[in-house]
């Protein structure tokens, strides 16, 4: 579907109410929904589209998957909690999960951004530098 940029701006706008302290409020999320269903301005399909995708960025902005060979101490998790809350801005919804397949070292998603400590990524490296 494509979306008139007149919907966008509107979407965008939509998507600053619903903002606090930098945060996506989900109960003002769903009451801006309400509304633009109940009103039915021109191009609310579009808007509610485009709304849906900023909406989905900035929950995968917002979220951060270590993976890691073996079990992360208590500590450990700690120091990285805070790291990617200086780093990311607080807000940031993290899960550990153990993946024996990296060998050694850990995997860090957030959003787009990839930090890949891992022993297979450098192995991966290391064959196709051959």
């Amino acid at each position: 579907m494509k979306v008139s940029k007149q919907a966008k701006r509107e979407a965008k706008e939509l998507f600053r109410t619903c903002l606090v302290s930098g945060l996506l409020d989900d109960n003002r999320a769903r009451q801006a929904i309400r509304k633009v269903i109940e009103s039915k301005p021109r191009g609310y399909l579009g808007i509610l589209s485009h709304f849906a995708r900023l909406v989905k960025l900035d929950t995968e902005k917002r979220t951060a998957k270590v993976e890691s060979a073996a079990p992360l101490s208590p500590e450990l998790q700690g120091r990285i909690q805070t790291d990617l809350a200086r780093t990311y801005g607080r807000g940031l919804n993290i899960t550990f999960t153990q993946n024996p397949a990296l060998i050694g070292g850990m995997r860090i998603h957030v959003g787009s951004d990839v930090y890949d400590g891992s022993v297979q990524a450098r192995l991966s490296a290391l064959q196709e530098s051959f």
